[in-house]
């Protein structure tokens, strides 16, 4: 759970945008598209192994360079 304490001088913007920026670190968004609705177990290795493929073919592409 994330948790974001008014600091001494600091704005309600200021802390929501340290809020938000944990929120983006920690991948809450993400998590929340996701279960957001049901994802079959097919579908889910389907987008692991895409995600996968992704990754070494960028792998790959920096290997090339350098």
């Amino acid at each position: 759970m994330i948790r974001v304490k008014l600091r001494d001088n600091e704005s309600v913007e200021q802390m929501l945008r340290r809020f938000k920026k944990l929120c983006e670190k920690e991948g809450l968004a993400k998590q929340m598209k996701r279960v957001a609705y049901y994802e079959k177990p097919s579908e889910r290795r389907r987008r692991l192994k895409r995600k996968a493929e992704k990754r070494e073919i960028r792998r790959r592409q920096e290997l090339e360079v350098a």
